[in-house]
């Protein structure tokens, strides 16, 4: 099972940006889907963004309204979440997973956390007004 290792949250003021990454001990057929999920406090977890690590592809939940990006770097193993004009309700603990999925199933299925394998310990994201 591929290890998930995040790092970038903190605390920033409403309009501001944060980079969070990802970085996997490997990629491999069960980790070609990355994604990124939240949850906040008496939420349930929603999904964020997904990659497609052989295709390249990315999905966005309609609340990120084109304000964040998802990217990876092969080389590094790591998967990013550039966020940028952050709201206070983008407040959240953050968390990657990994997934097999095909590039079919990446598009219909990735906000479904249940076909993740692999999950990350979070990353706490703060956004103050």
């Amino acid at each position: 099972q591929v290890q998930l290792v995040e790092s970038g949250g903190g605390s920033v003021q409403a309009g501001g940006s944060l980079r969070l990454s990802c970085a996997a001990s490997e990629y491999t057929r069960s980790s070609n889907c990355m994604a990124w999920f939240r949850q906040a406090p008496g939420k349930e977890r929603e999904g964020v963004a997904a990659i497609y690590i052989g295709g390249g592809s990315t999905h966005y939940a309609d609340f990120v309204e084109g304000r964040f990006t998802i990217s990876q770097d092969n080389a590094k193993k790591t998967v990013y979440l550039q966020m940028n004009s952050l709201k206070p309700e983008d407040t959240a603990m953050y968390y990657c997973a990994a997934a097999t999925l095909t590039s079919f199933g990446v598009y219909y299925r990735w906000k479904d956390a249940g076909v993740y394998n692999s999950w990350g310990q979070g990353t706490q994201v703060t956004v103050s007004s």
